[in-house]
């Protein structure tokens, strides 16, 4: 059987009461002292009993740990207050202000102006720091340019790899011509099987290749309408 809660209220007997205090006086004190070493706290403990007795725990020193509180006190106690924080604010707009005056005066100096008041040093100062931005720009810049070329090398690679597939694909259309050729005429028939199809250059680098296709002259009809051609024309890039 566990045991039970007990109330939260002021204990009437006093033996009990005695006896509850000094359990949990002991905890307590000893709860601040595991806190004040795992969490590296600075810890304070101030207990006076019933009986007016006074027990106290201070991982520094009792001292340090009352003028701290002292202090941190005192200072929400003057934020607190209209006129100090209107100081308060004053001083950070200043602050600012004062800033801002030297960010546009170094801003003026790394333009090449108001140089008049700046020493040897200053000035020494100056061209190094000038020097060390122009390398870290020089070198963004060669980072992009590469980048660049790798993409446009990769991209190139990509078209030269399509112009070898066309024009094998170009070669097995006219070799299926050919074959076509020789079907038609028979290879007893006319030489005209065995020539090269006729090619015209053009201005964009390709050539027309033009193929007559008709019957042997022992199929051929005296009339010229009753004649059958067939043109094929196909596109190749020239060498």
């Amino acid at each position: 059987m566990g045991r039970g809660k007990i109330a939260i209220r002021r204990i009437d007997n006093i033996t009990s009461r005695q006896v509850t205090f000094s359990k949990r006086r002991n905890g307590l004190l000893k709860k601040a002292k595991e806190l004040s070493i795992l969490c590296d706290a600075e810890v304070g403990l101030i207990i006076f009993s019933s009986t007016a007795k006074l027990y106290d725990f201070a991982s520094t020193s009792m001292r340090s740990v009352i003028e701290r509180y002292n202090k941190v006190m005192e200072e929400d106690h003057n934020l607190m207050n209209p006129m100090s924080e209107v100081k308060f604010w004053q001083g950070e707009a200043a602050n600012l202000r004062q800033q801002l005056h030297y960010l546009q005066e170094r801003h003026r100096q790394l333009l090449g102006e108001k140089l008049s008041r700046l020493s040897i040093k200053d000035l020494t100062d100056l061209e190094n720091q000038l020097d060390m931005s122009l390398r870290s720009i020089r070198m963004k810049k060669e980072q992009i340019l590469t980048d660049e070329i790798k993409e446009l090398n990769r991209k190139g690679n990509i078209i030269l790899q399509e112009n070898i597939e066309l024009n094998e694909k170009v070669n097995l259309v006219y070799q299926e011509n050919i074959g076509l050729q020789k079907k038609v005429y028979g290879t007893g028939g006319r030489n005209e099987a065995n020539e090269t199809p006729a090619t015209h250059a053009t201005s964009n680098g390709y050539s027309f290749i033009n193929l007559q296709l008709s019957q042997p002259q022992g199929q051929r009809k005296d009339t010229s309408s009753n004649a059958m051609k067939l043109g094929l024309q196909l596109h190749y890039k020239a060498d």
